[in-house]
């Protein structure tokens, strides 16, 4: 969810506060993801690069992740959204891993929207963390090197019940996957959007899904041209 800094330093204005204004544009995205009937929304709100920015921006984010998700829960469950998350939590302050620990709680059963956030996430840590456990599957006797398999891996990401990507929307114009979600976004359709975050809007959405809908979606083949036709 990029651009929250930008928006604040084009208006003179403290980086946090951007980030407090990427809330809003946070909460719009997922009441109106509840309206239209999505059923898996994935944020992107800290990656493990991000603690190389000034600790008093790093401390300002992960409060507001904090208090956001404390203020929000309840909306949340009333909606019927599942709340879960991605990355390394434990290694977050304790008092966030208790909030997050809550709204996983707190949502459990219910079925609608999936709310994933990625949280102290990248792609290639939970790629590696995924490589960790086949290895000690493998030691163990769990699973043999032979039957390490595209599948395999898949079992082994944070939530393997997740699925692939379709939809990737990155906002302020950048032109790059960011480290996110590096397995499950392989055929994703990417949707560049210049608007800087907090400036995202229901209206954004809808075009970015409307792109989506407009494009053919080829997985690597080739239209009309089926698996059983094929000879060789």
């Amino acid at each position: 969810m990029d651009g929250n800094g930008r928006w604040a330093q084009q208006r003179g204005l403290k980086r946090i506060e951007g980030h407090s204004e990427g809330r809003k544009a946070t909460r719009r995205v997922v009441e109106e993801c509840v309206r239209l009937g999505v059923e898996y929304l994935s944020l992107y709100a800290f990656s493990t690069e991000n603690w190389s920015r000034s600790a008093d921006e790093v401390r300002g984010i992960l409060s507001l992740v904090e208090t956001a998700l404390e203020a929000e829960v309840d909306d949340l469950h009333a909606n019927n959204v599942r709340f879960i998350t991605s990355g390394r939590t434990h290694e977050l302050p304790e008092s966030l891993q208790r909030a997050l620990a809550i709204g996983e709680a707190r949502t459990a059963g219910n079925t609608g929207l999936v709310l994933n956030l990625a949280i102290n996430y990248s792609g290639r840590t939970e790629l590696a963390d995924a490589c960790r456990e086949i290895a000690r599957d493998c030691l163990e006797g769990r699973l043999a090197p032979d039957e390490v398999t595209v599948e395999a891996v898949g079992r082994h990401l944070y939530h393997p019940e997740l699925p692939d990507v379709d939809l990737l929307i990155r906002p302020s114009g950048e032109m790059r996957v960011s480290n996110f979600l590096l397995w499950q976004v392989a055929y994703a359709e990417i949707h560049v959007c210049p608007v800087l975050w907090p400036d995202f809007q229901a209206e954004h959405l809808h075009e970015a899904i409307a792109e989506f809908h407009r494009r053919e979606r080829r997985f690597g083949g080739v239209p009309g041209c089926e698996k059983d036709t094929i000879g060789a």
